[in-house]
């Protein structure tokens, strides 16, 4: 039986090799990842599908030490940036939510992740970062 997976988010592209897309605006460059009308840089309206850069390093982060009910704690949340340049809010997984193993500059690469699976047995993938 194959089992139908689904992407937590639509910007996240699941397969043998997961990729994350952005928007970038046709005028500036910029790049977000939510539905947009205008560039919140530069104003224009005219956007562009980009594939982001896998790897990464870490740029700020925090141990999440209290969450919402269900939710494993503690975890690190984190901002990565790619060797695009694309700033990915996201969580660092598989690495310990410890101030000595998560440091700045440190190499992450993008991975998928089960985060449950329905009655039908639709499973939803999530994504993160890890260690590179």
């Amino acid at each position: 039986m194959t089992v139908k997976q689904v992407p937590l988010v639509d910007y996240l592209h699941i397969g043998a090799r997961p990729y994350l897309k952005a928007k970038a605006c046709a005028s500036c460059g910029a790049r977000f990842f939510d539905r947009r009308i205008a560039c919140g840089n530069c104003g224009a309206q005219e956007f562009q599908n980009v594939r982001v850069r896998n790897q990464g390093v870490v740029t700020s982060f925090t141990i999440v030490h209290r969450a919402a009910p269900g939710i494993p704690a503690p975890y690190v949340s984190a901002i990565i940036e790619t060797d695009d340049g694309t700033s990915v809010r996201s969580n660092v997984v598989n690495c310990e939510p410890d101030p000595e193993r998560v440091k700045l500059g440190m190499k992450v690469k993008l991975t998928t992740y089960s985060i449950g699976t329905d009655d039908e047995g639709t499973e939803a993938i999530a994504f993160g970062y890890e260690p590179a």
